[in-house]
């Protein structure tokens, strides 16, 4: 059975151009500038194999072949399109320079130089291919298992359209021309097949980082930008296992920012919102990168640290001190700022909750003693209908000297 490659080529226009206006208008309903690149990109393409298609049998060959150059932008904008998906700028010298390396090779070459130029032709593609390859399977947060369908792809394409052509002076017979070869044929089953594919990595890209969007939303607090408590109990979670495999200690610190409810009743809502996010910020800056820290109740705050009780202790007075002396100024009134802080370590792999149970316990006898200090729990084994019963140490808080000791010297 023969294929007649005209119908395949009109097939491949008439998807593309169905696929473009598809991609088009989900990237307007989703507001995702990289579906109108690649929608344009489609319609671009589509666009070029249909005025080759019309009117080329009318124009001469230099005119003809120039027609193309739409097509090499198309397979520029296919490449920017990756890049703008991953943040990216576009690279705009590089979208045009295929296409007018493409238009100078036809108006320099001799008309009888077909062979050169689909072999440049072809190159300028398998280049943009690699390009789009290379760039969507550059964003390292994925696993490699989910993005070799989108390095794969271009590949593919950009190797079944160099093949024949690299190969066609010893597989086209003598005297045949090289357009009627077998390999132009299966090229143009891979146009179609490519099309489709493309779309396919396209809406498995969008889906993939829509359901993350959602997974991160799921977990960070929308005001403080910190992680909530189910985000912070599944990091943690992590951390405990990856710190007990290494066999180093973790601790657990929970802190109450102190009179919350009269600053929000004196300065209002907005005010006690702004009080949290600087708070929050000041946990992040304060506390180190590899610390894990969220807010996990109204004014609650928590941390996790890869550290021993004694390390926490002063990181934990450092956050202290660092809000009691922020500063803050509210009509023109100064707000007194102080956080109760209560801090639990315990055996490797205790269990987040049993950690926040122990220094749950310490915060509450932090706001027994007065209030603006840090407490800390024992470290001893813990055990989750326990942790509340267990006993605490208060650590020495210089600002209050008189209000914190150790225990059994107070």
């Amino acid at each position: 059975m023969s294929l007649d490659i005209s119908t395949l080529y009109l097939v491949a226009t008439l998807l593309a151009a169905l696929l473009g206006g598809m991609l088009m208008y989900f990237g307007k309903q989703e507001n995702i500038a990289a579906l109108d690149w690649w929608g344009y990109a489609y319609l671009l393409g589509a666009t070029d194999v249909a005025l080759w298609a019309l009117a080329s049998p009318a124009l001469p060959e230099t005119f003809a072949q120039a027609i193309h150059a739409l097509g090499f932008i198309a397979c520029g904008m296919v490449w920017n399109a990756a890049r703008v998906f991953h943040g990216a700028k576009p690279n705009w010298p590089g979208l045009l320079l295929g296409a007018l390396a493409w238009v100078a090779a036809t108006v320099s070459l001799p008309p009888d130089a077909v062979a050169l130029r689909m072999t440049l032709g072809a190159g300028i593609v398998a280049i943009y291919a690699g390009l789009t390859a290379a760039q969507l399977g550059s964003e390292r947060r994925k696993a490699v298992q989910r993005r070799w369908p989108a390095i794969l792809v271009p590949l593919l394409h950009g190797g079944v359209l160099m093949a024949p052509i690299l190969l066609a002076d010893l597989l086209t017979p003598a005297g045949r021309p090289i357009t009627s070869n077998v390999w132009v044929t299966i090229f143009a089953i891979e146009l179609v097949l490519y099309a489709v594919g493309t779309v396919f990595v396209i809406f498995m890209l969008v889906s993939e980082r829509t359901v993350r969007a959602h997974k991160t939303a799921a977990a960070i607090d929308p005001l403080t930008g910190m992680f909530n408590r189910r985000g912070f109990s599944e990091a943690t979670t992590r951390m405990i296992a990856r710190e007990a495999d290494a066999g180093r200690p973790v601790t657990v610190m929970i802190f109450d920012i102190d009179f919350f409810k009269s600053i929000n009743d004196r300065f209002g809502h907005p005010a006690g919102d702004e009080l949290l996010k600087l708070f929050a910020t000041l946990v992040t800056n304060t506390l180190r990168i590899s610390d894990l820290s969220g807010r996990i109740g109204g004014e609650e705050f928590a941390a996790l640290l890869p550290c021993s009780m004694d390390e926490a202790l002063v990181a934990a007075e450092r956050v202290r001190e660092a809000f009691e002396t922020c500063g803050i100024v509210v009509d023109d009134a100064p707000v007194e700022t102080t956080v109760s802080i209560g801090v639990a370590g315990g055996p490797p792999r205790t269990e987040l909750e049993v950690l926040l149970a122990a220094a749950d316990t310490a915060l509450y006898q932090a706001k027994r003693g007065g209030r603006n200090r840090v407490e800390a729990a024992m470290e001893q084994p813990l055990v989750p209908e326990l942790g509340r019963r267990k006993s605490v140490v208060a650590v020495k808080s210089p600002a209050l000297p008189r209000q914190v000791g150790l225990a059994g010297a107070a």
